[in-house]
C-alpha cells in the first residue's frame, strides 16, 4: 500500500472515530435529558445546545438572562430545568430552598466557581473566599478575615470614606453648572477604587484625578471575561481570541500589582513600622497560619477583595442615583433627612449612619431591584426532593436574588421603586432577600460596602441638584455584575444653602 493509500486510511480512521465519538456523545446528552426531563423547564432550543442558543442571544443583545428566567420561572414554577449541552443547572426560587442550602455549611459552591478560579488558563481568583469551595479551608480563611471587618475596624475607616467622599464631590464641583452631562458610573467607579485600595492595601491610586491609570479597565475588562465563560464556546470562538488574550493580560496585571503590594507590606514588616490592621495585614496573617501558603494563594484573596470592594459598590451607588433621579419625592425625602441630621457637617461621623433610616432603605430597595451580584449556587450531592421536584445528586442549584426580588408573590408591585418596603414596621418576605448572599458563605464586606454608601450618598444628597440626561434606557448591563448601561448620566447643580460654603 502506498503512501496515499496510508494517509487515506488514516483518515478514514479518524472520521469514523470521530462519528462514533459524536454518537456516544449524543447517547450521553440522551441519558442526561432522560435523567432531567422530568423538571420542568421550556422546551430546549436544540438537542445538543439545550438553551444555549437563548442564553447566547441575549449576552450578545446586551439582555439580562434573568428576566428571561423569571418569564420561565412564572410559567414552568419554582423550579426550574435548565439544559447546556451535557450540563443541567435547576434554578431554585424558593424561600425554602434559599433557607436549607444558603443558611447551612454542608452544601459547598457547586463547579461554577472554578470557571473564574482560573479563566482562560490563567489563574483568577484561585482559591479566595469566594470561589474556594473546600469549606474546611473558607473557613479558616474567613476566621483570619474577620478582624478586618470587626466594629471596631471599620469605625476607624470613617475619616477615609469621607476623605475620599469629599474629593468626588470636589471633583464633581467642577462640572456642576447644570449644563455639563457626567458620567455619574464612571466617577463612582473611580472612587470605590480609591477606597477599596486605600482602606484595604495602603495603596494611593487617585484614580478620581488620572485619567490614565489602567486600573478601571482592567477591572471591567477581567469582568467581562467573567460573562464569556458562561458560554463554553468562547475559547473556540476566532472573533473571541483578542478578549481572551485582553482579559488574561489583565489578570496578570491585577495579580502583578497585588504582587508588588504584598512584597512592599512585607519589607515594612520586617523593617518594624506600624502596620494598620487591614485587609492585607490579614492576608498576610493567613499566611502564616497556613501550611503551604504560597504567593499565588495570597494572591487569590488580593485580587477577589480588590474588584469586589471596588465594583458592586460604585454599582450600587449608581443604581441608587438613577433610581433617586428617577423619582423626585424620594429623592426629595432623603434629601430632608440629610438636612436634618447630616446638616453642613463636613465630616459624617459614624453614629450618624446608623440615624439615616430612610437613606438606608433607598439603599435597600436598590438592591432589591438591582442586586449588583444576583446570583450564587450551590452543589447537591444526594438526591433530594424540592418543592415536590426530585432532584438528582450532584446537580447545581442556583439561587437567585434578581429573581425574587422581581416577584409579586414577595414584593406587591415588584417593579415600583418603593423605599418603605423596607421601613423598620414593613413585612419583610423571609428568605427572599439576599444581595450580599446568606448564612456562613455572605459576604464578608457588606458592611464596610454598606457604610461607605451611606457616606458617598449622604454627601452627595448634601451637595448637589442632579437631574438625569434625557434619552437615557434605565436598562441594565451584565459584565458578571449588574450595573447601569447607560452610566447613569447626570447634569449636576450646586445646591443653594447647602452649608458647605458653595452654591
Amino acid at each position: 500500500m502506498g503512501v496515499w493509500g496510508l494517509i487515506t486510511w488514516a483518515a478514514v480512521l479518524l472520521l469514523v472515530l470521530a462519528v462514533m465519538g459524536f454518537l456516544l456523545y449524543c447517547g450521553y446528552i440522551q441519558y442526561i435529558h432522560m435523567k432531567y426531563d422530568h423538571i420542568p423547564g421550556p422546551p430546549r432550543d436544540s438537542f445538543l445546545l439545550g438553551h444555549l442558543p437563548t442564553i447566547i442571544k441575549m449576552m450578545k443583545n446586551n439582555m439580562i438572562i434573568y428576566d428571561t428566567f423569571l418569564e420561565w420561572v412564572e410559567q414552568y414554577g419554582p423550579v426550574l430545568r435548565i439544559n447546556g449541552m451535557h450540563t443541567v443547572l435547576v434554578l431554585i426560587i424558593s424561600p425554602d430552598g434559599v433557607k436549607e442550602f444558603l443558611m447551612s455549611p454542608k452544601y459547598t459552591k457547586d463547579s461554577f466557581y472554578e470557571r473564574i478560579a482560573t479563566m482562560f488558563g490563567v489563574r483568577f481568583l484561585g482559591r479566595g473566599l469566594v470561589t474556594d469551595r473546600d469549606y474546611d479551608h473558607w473557613h479558616k480563611q474567613r476566621r483570619v478575615m474577620d478582624p478586618a471587618f470587626s466594629r471596631t475596624y471599620l469605625m476607624g475607616l470613617m475619616g477615609t470614606f469621607n476623605e475620599k467622599a469629599e474629593e468626588l464631590v470636589d471633583t464633581l464641583a467642577e462640572s456642576a453648572d447644570g449644563e455639563r452631562p457626567v458620567g455619574m458610573h464612571q466617577m463612582l467607579s473611580r472612587l470605590t477604587l480609591d477606597v477599596i485600595a486605600k482602606v484595604a492595601f495602603g495603596m494611593d491610586l487617585s484614580s478620581l484625578r488620572d485619567d490614565q491609570t489602567p486600573f478601571p479597565r482592567a477591572i471591567s475588562t477581567v469582568m467581562s471575561g467573567m460573562v464569556e465563560t458562561r458560554n463554553p464556546m468562547t475559547r473556540f470562538n476566532p472573533r473571541k481570541r483578542a478578549l481572551i488574550r485582553d482579559v488574561q493580560d489583565n489578570i496578570r496585571f491585577l495579580r502583578k500589582t497585588g504582587r508588588d503590594c504584598i512584597d512592599k507590606r512585607m519589607k515594612a514588616i520586617q523593617d518594624g513600622e506600624d502596620i494598620p490592621v487591614d485587609i492585607l495585614t490579614q492576608i498576610l496573617k493567613g499566611a502564616e497560619l497556613e501550611d503551604g501558603c504560597n504567593m499565588e494563594d495570597l494572591l487569590d484573596n488580593f485580587v477577589t477583595f480588590f474588584i469586589a470592594g471596588q465594583e458592586t459598590t460604585a454599582n450600587q451607588l449608581s443604581f441608587a442615583v438613577m433610581e433617586l433621579g428617577r423619582n423626585p419625592e424620594i429623592l426629595t425625602r432623603a434629601r430632608v433627612e440629610v438636612d436634618e441630621i447630616i446638616g453642613s457637617k463636613r465630616d459624617l461621623e459614624y453614629d450618624d449612619l446608623g440615624k439615616l433610616q430612610y437613606l438606608s432603605q433607598v439603599l435597600k430597595e436598590t438592591l432589591r431591584l438591582y442586586p449588583t451580584a444576583p446570583a450564587t449556587s450551590r452543589a447537591l450531592e444526594e438526591d433530594m426532593v424540592i418543592e415536590g421536584v426530585r432532584i438528582p445528586s450532584n446537580t447545581p442549584l442556583m439561587f437567585n436574588s434578581y429573581i425574587m426580588g422581581r416577584m409579586e408573590q414577595f414584593y406587591p408591585d415588584p417593579l415600583v421603586f418603593n423605599p418603605d418596603r423596607f421601613s423598620p414596621d414593613a413585612p419583610k418576605p423571609g428568605y427572599a432577600y439576599f444581595p450580599f448572599s446568606l448564612g456562613p458563605r455572605s459576604c464578608i464586606g457588606q458592611v464596610f460596602a454598606q457604610m461607605e454608601t451611606k457616606v458617598v450618598m449622604a454627601k452627595l444628597l448634601q451637595r448637589f441638584e442632579f437631574e438625569l440626561v434625557e434619552g437615557q434606557s434605565f436598562k441594565i448591563l451584565d459584565t458578571g455584575t449588574l450595573r447601569p448601561l447607560d452610566g447613569v448620566i447626570c447634569r449636576l447643580r450646586h445646591r443653594m444653602n447647602s452649608g458647605t460654603g458653595k452654591k
